[in-house]
């Protein structure tokens, strides 16, 4: 790890991920006005309810203004929404499922990243910190199928806990592939074991979780996307056992269908952990 990678800021994060928020495609969901009222109503509502059930004080009003406020200008909102309400959004959105189950996709996702084909290692330093991990799997269909061709990408942070691309001194697409599975739908993809880390605590965010007294703490997760034409786009986190965090993650999402098991290498140092995939049939308007 350099030295610059302790110089991460939450405003260099916040800003990276809503650069890339506003860079994705179908950002806008063409909601009726009707929708749109009745949500925000309810949401407006609940706030109301709020203040009256716990006799806000003007003192505590103006300090959730002040905050939010802030939260704005560290760039921060893709973050507080990503940690505090994504899993509950992707629990409705993928609630009909039966194939895999997802979780959230989080701030750091960049798409474009460098194609490989069904075997490959993910770009690295030289010397890259952090346990060698293959992770290998095959993508199906709900009928057992192999999906020949199918898109695995895959994201995560290093061994100290940063993300390339929202990290100074970090090369750009650094632990960042994509792959494309072959004819039986395998994949096997090489990189390192990521390591747990606190989201950004010295912005907004990070002062909302100290005046709460919560933790910042993630437990360690693959990042994944796996997509087959026809089928639907599964985003996943996959987590490995024995993280003390587990199960109180920050962001609440870790489910245990999402659990990894990790086995030894039979040839040289590190691990193994075979994980496979089964994509629902692609569902109409979603």
């Amino acid at each position: 790890m350099t030295a610059t990678e302790y110089e991460a800021k939450a405003a260099d994060s916040g800003a990276g991920a809503t650069a890339q928020f506003l860079q994705k495609a179908g950002a806008k969901a063409n909601t009726p006005p009707e929708r749109v009222s009745e949500l925000a109503w309810e949401v407006i509502h609940a706030v109301h309810d709020t203040i009256r059930k716990h006799k806000v004080t003007y003192p505590e009003y103006d300090a959730l203004k002040a905050w939010l406020i802030q939260v704005g200008a560290d760039g921060e909102w893709p973050l507080f929404l990503d940690v505090w309400l994504e899993h509950v959004v992707e629990e409705v959105a993928n609630e009909h499922h039966k194939g895999n189950k997802g979780t959230i996709e989080g701030p750091y996702y960049v798409p474009d990243a460098p194609e490989f084909g069904a075997r490959g290692t993910l770009p690295m330093r030289e010397g890259e910190e952090g346990t060698p991990l293959t992770f290998s799997g095959q993508v199906r269909d709900l009928g057992g199928a192999p999906l020949a061709g199918a898109k695995v990408e895959l994201w995560q942070a290093d061994a100290a806990g940063y993300y390339s691309q929202f990290a100074p001194d970090i090369p750009e697409w650094n632990l960042r592939g994509s792959f494309t599975a072959d004819d039986e739908g395998r994949f096997s993809i090489d990189t390192i074991r990521p390591a747990p880390y606190m989201i950004p605590t010295d912005g907004s965010c990070g002062k909302l979780i100290a005046a709460a007294g919560w933790h910042p703490w993630r437990p360690a997760h693959l990042h994944l996307k796996v997509s087959a034409p026809g089928h639907d786009l599964l985003t996943a986190q996959l987590y490995f056992p024995g993280d003390e965090h587990n199960g109180d993650d920050v962001a609440q999402a870790v489910k245990p269908e999402l659990m990894l098991a990790p086995q030894p290498a039979l040839e040289g140092p590190g691990e193994v952990v075979v994980y496979d995939f089964v994509l629902d049939p692609a569902t109409e308007g979603r």
